[in-house]
Order: structure tokens, then sequence, then C-alpha cells
């Protein structure tokens, strides 16, 4: 163990390529109680056996689907290495898989508004008077908090420096990028998403001071842009636009983005240009798809229509609009895919979405709403606890296939450096072609990739 540390070790494993909020936030906290933990971002530093070998307690971030898939891996070798530290899941994901990860290798699973359960954890496990969390009850080996927290400002002085993680790409040039919340949960209760089945529907906001002490932290750490990872950034209105003047008038030349529903686009409509003023340069939204059969199905709460709508408010105050989609749903049909395809064409938002996007199959944790849709027994399948998902087919199997097709073309360009709209117009020939027709009208030149873009991270978005 290092000197002036204790034995915990907090491990991230992929947040969308930023840097892990799911450490810095329950570090400002461990800290304030006098902890000094080490961590590990296994996607950015690799995987450090001598940590794993000297920590009684582990704490592995799962925010994301991802991150679940790669942390399971992590805790398999480090109960390898060391067989009686504490092993434990936090976040999101391990709610919706905690009877799985606690009859596998984990000792304690906590969902939620996680850190100070976190941090009261650490505290039995290191306990003298307890063993590696044998003396804890059944209840507390698996909670999930909907509480609100104390915060502390959290803590990026021991995390590997934001020049690893995911940048700006903004006027032909990339800027660092940092990464705060500002709430967390939703009030939403779309099937598809994984935060309903945790959250209920509940939000919580993050104190003011405390995102602009992250803010400040991360500027002064060389940040010219923040990412806003709220689920839903405007679900508190009034809150993120405050957060946003007195960041605009901290830090001027900062700009940032955020996510927001297609339906709090248009009912806030007019908060749109002062976030615009303030340094907003894109949004990500979740239109999932164009077809309202989807639409309602998942809940969404828009319509096709509102698409059209939301992107004109954001395109009058200058705001880049980043939709992403569950491309490969039960219910859509390859008319509907190909409708997808064609109005990212139409709309000139090509470079706009990153060609992933194309590829996206609907995910199905545990626990999940979507397994109450009426007609499920005709597409799901069984629960596969390795992959932490149901499997489904599609009742027209010319869907599944196209899907990994386009998954293969995706990798394939990605491998190859190939300019999106290269992949997009190769996409959209293959789903011609699985409807049997050719599309006409194809280019048969592609803009130079050294052409300015619209402002991205150069992190793909996936779950």
């Amino acid at each position: 163990m290092r000197p002036g540390t204790d034995p915990i070790l907090l491990v991230s494993c992929y947040e969308l390529g930023h840097q892990p909020a799911g450490i810095a936030m329950p570090l400002g906290l461990l800290q304030r109680a006098g902890y000094s933990p080490e961590t590990m971002d296994v996607s950015v530093e690799g995987f450090d056996a001598d940590k794993a070998k000297r920590a009684r307690f582990v704490g592995i971030s799962v925010p994301m689907h991802t991150a679940l898939r790669l942390g399971l891996r992590v805790a398999e070798t480090i109960r390898k290495l060391n067989p009686n530290a504490h092993i434990c899941f936090y976040g999101l994901y391990a709610s919706l898989n905690s009877e799985y990860l606690l009859n596998g290798v984990a000792d304690s699973v906590i969902g939620g508004e996680f850190e100070q359960a976190l941090l009261e954890k650490i505290a039995a496990v290191l306990d003298e008077n307890e063993s590696t969390g044998a003396k804890l009850s059944a209840e507390q080996h698996s909670s999930t908090v909907l509480a609100r927290l104390n915060f502390s400002a959290p803590n990026r002085d021991v995390l590997v420096p934001l020049q690893h993680y995911a940048k700006l790409e903004y006027k032909g040039e990339q800027r660092l990028a940092g990464y705060v919340e500002a709430s967390r949960g939703c009030l939403h209760l779309c099937t598809h998403c994984p935060i309903p089945p945790v959250y209920n529907g509940r939000f919580f906001v993050i104190p003011e001071s405390v995102v602009l002490a992250d803010i400040r932290g991360l500027v002064a750490s060389g940040a010219q842009h923040i990412t806003f990872g709220d689920p839903d950034f405007l679900n508190g209105p009034r809150h993120s636009l405050e957060i946003t003047r007195a960041l605009h008038r901290e830090f001027p030349e900062v700009t940032f983005d955020f996510t927001a529903k297609i339906e709090h686009i248009l009912k806030q409509r007019d908060l749109i240009p002062e976030l615009a003023q303030n340094g907003c340069i894109f949004v990500v939204s979740a239109v999932e798809s164009l077809s309202n059969t989807v639409l309602a199905r998942l809940d969404k709460g828009h319509t096709r229509d509102d698409v059209f709508e939301a992107l004109m408010i954001l395109r009058a105050s200058g705001v880049a609009f980043r939709p992403t989609f569950v491309s490969f749903t039960p219910w859509g049909t390859l008319d509907d895919y190909i409708d997808m395809l064609e109005f990212v064409e139409s709309q000139g938002l090509i470079d706009n979405v990153d060609p992933v996007q194309y590829s996206i199959r609907l995910l199905i944790p545990p626990g999940s709403l979507i397994l109450s849709q009426p007609d499920s027994s005709r597409w799901l399948g069984p629960l596969v606890q390795e992959s932490f998902s149901y499997e489904w087919t599609h009742p027209d199997p010319n869907m599944d296939e196209l899907q990994r097709r386009v998954s293969t073309r995706v990798e394939e360009a990605v491998s190859n450096n190939e300019h999106a709209v290269r992949t997009f117009y190769n996409i959209l020939e293959l789903a011609y072609q699985m409807r049997g027709g050719l599309r006409k009208n194809r280019p048969t030149e592609f803009p130079s990739p050294l052409l300015l873009r619209p402002p991205r991270l150069t992190e793909a978005w996936f779950c």
C-alpha cells in the first residue's frame, strides 16, 4: 500500500470515454470522511495487479452495460489475486443485476444514490471487528438508495488527466473536455431505459455549488468544454439554467453540451436561446425512432413530427442536434429503418450522427419495463445472465440479418477510419438491397475528412 492511502480501491471500467464521475463523485465524500482510496480506470490505464492485491475493499463502478461486462471480468481477476477482498459493485447496472452478481463474484451491490451507502459499507468492512463483510446482514448486501444525499464536491486529483479522455472536436481543433452531473435519475418512464426500474420516476438535483466546484476543478485542469452527463438536463430546467448562467459568467469561453428529451426541447423552447448564449453548442437527444408505433411502445413522449420541430428549435439558436437511435426493435420495420436514414439525409444530419447509431439493437436488462409488453411472447427470449440482457428475435428475420450486416459494416468503417458520410451511404445501400431495390442518386464524391464537422466528442456514443 502506498504511504497515505487506505486499503480501498475504486475501479472504473468505462464511462463513454469521459474521466469517470463514478469514481470522482464518491472520492470527495470518502476523502471528507478521512479515507484516501486508490483508484484505477481500466479503460485508459489498464489493470494494476498490485493495487488489486493490497485492497481490502474494492468498489467497481458500473453506470452502464458496457462497464458492467468489463467490471465482471475485472472482479473475477481481483478475486483470484485477492480472495479475501470485499468486492462491491455500485451504480445503475449493479441494481439491475444484483441477483446474478451476488450469486457470483460480488459481496455487495449498491444502486441509486450510492455514495453515502458506499462510505458506510467501506467503514463496516474496514472495521477491526468485521471480517471481509461476512458479518453484514443479508439486507446490507444489496441496497438501492433513493434519498437525497449530502453531496461533497467530486475529487479528481488522483484520476488520470483529461488529456487521456474524449475531447471536443470543434471548429477544426480538439479541446479538452470535462464531464459533470447536475442531476441524477429521471422523471420519465421510457420503457427501454435502464433508469426507471431503479429510480421509478424520481430524480435528484446536485447542488449548484457542488456542480460549479467540480467545473472549476476541471477548467483548472485544462477543460475548455463541459459535458453535462445528466440523463436529462432539462428535468430541472431552472436548476440547469442557473448553473449554465454561473458557468458562463465565470468562464465565458467554455462551451458545453447536454442531453434532453425531445418533449423537453419543445416544452422548454424559450430557454434554448439563452442556453446557447451561455455556451451550449450541441444537444444529444434520444430520438430512438421516427415510427410512431415504436415511439409509443417505448413510451418516449414524442412523435415523429415532434422530432422535426425540435430540430428547428435548436437550429434557430445555432445549437447542433445530435440524435441517437435504437435502430432495431421488435416493432420496427425495414421501411421504418430506411425512413430513419432518409430523415438523417434530408435534414443534413449525416455528420451529426455517429454511424454506430445505425446498428444499435434494443437492450433489455433484468427488470426492464419493456418486459411487460403484451406481445412479448412473439419475440422475447430467455435472460442470458452472462450478458446481462434478455435475448429477443425480430418477427421479420430480415431485420435481424440487416442488424448483423450493419454492425459488421460499422466495425469495418471504424477500423478503416472511414468518413461518416461514406459509411452512411453504404448502410443505406444495404437497407435498400434488403428491401429488394437499389438506391438512386448515390453520391460519387464524399467530403474530405478535413472539412469542418458539427461539434462532437471524439468518443462515439453507445451504452
